[in-house]
């Protein structure tokens, strides 16, 4: 998938999880503004409750759109035979989009009133949602190959340019530009100490500095456009795996832990996903068939 391609169906994925938003919103805000006990007198009750048409269709989508979602990224993480079929990185991100309007139909099927044991699975749902945020923000720290295998140590600072050569070969670069860029680009690298959020924080606001002060430089040499974007996206790209490789180790760790949180809220969100729909057709309850 080219890089324009992967812009649009990122693109999509986004527009279709907003839209779901704004319609569901826009057709039944009427309704989810008012009190349970009002609600039983308006017009859209008999569709949009739980137990209605469009109330528990939300429901039953939601839940296979969450399925859907956890067992294909496990098939094609976990078994050879599915490494055919598409990167890693674009079914991780189908596995988002999934998890992410999953949660958002499941929401509007109750109605955004719930309690008892649904409540549990709820809380799982949300508990699982944004440890999905968090650990979305861990992998991308991890460099790497294109199919999405993570890359070690020495993998990584392979990917490293030789930047001095590239810099001799540009004119009209004086000799204090070249050794400050230089200088610039060749921060320590090392163990990430301290707090992860804000030592990212800090290194964030470290690398931009380090990346505008590198422009003004080139800038004050007055290089020719082509060599100045040449320059400036190979800066950028060297300060980045340098950070990466002084976080790698840390991220590693983090993505253990995370493992450990995430997966215990998406088992009891499912169990309890289980027994819900289980009570539910012992009660009668069924959708349009």
């Amino acid at each position: 998938m080219s890089k324009n391609k992967h812009f649009i169906f990122i693109f999509l994925l986004s527009f279709i999880i907003l839209a779901i938003v704004i319609l569901l919103s826009y057709y039944g805000i009427s309704f989810y503004n008012i009190s349970i006990e009002e609600r039983f007198f308006h017009p859209l009750y008999r569709i949009l409750k739980p137990s209605g048409t469009i109330g528990h269709g939300l429901g039953i989508i939601g839940s296979l759109f969450m399925l859907i979602g956890v067992l294909t990224y496990m098939l094609r993480k976990r078994y050879r035979i599915f490494s055919r079929f598409g990167l890693l990185k674009h079914w991780l991100e189908f596995h988002i989009f999934l998890c992410t309007l999953g949660p958002i139909l499941v929401l509007f099927h109750t109605s955004f009133k719930f309690g008892g044991i649904v409540a549990i699975s709820f809380w799982s749902m949300v508990a699982v949602f944004l440890s999905g945020i968090l650990g979305r923000f861990i992998y991308i720290q991890i460099p790497r190959s294109i199919e999405g295998r993570e890359l070690s140590l020495s993998e990584v600072k392979n990917l490293k340019t030789d930047i001095k050569e590239i810099l001799n070969n540009v004119t009209n670069l004086d000799e204090s530009s070249y050794n400050k860029i230089i200088e610039l680009t060749n921060n320590r690298i090392g163990e990430f100490y301290g707090n992860v959020v804000s030592g990212y924080l800090k290194s964030t606001f470290e690398d931009r500095r380090r990346l505008v002060e590198v422009k003004s430089l080139i800038s004050k040499n007055r290089i020719p456009k082509d060599d100045y974007n040449r320059i400036v996206k190979l800066v950028k790209n060297e300060i980045s795996l340098n950070r990466k490789i002084e976080r790698l180790n840390t991220m590693q760790n983090l993505l253990k832990y995370w493992h450990v949180a995430h997966l215990p809220f998406a088992f009891v969100m499912l169990i309890v996903m289980i027994i819900h729909v289980v009570i539910t057709l012992l009660f009668g309850y069924k959708w349009i068939f």
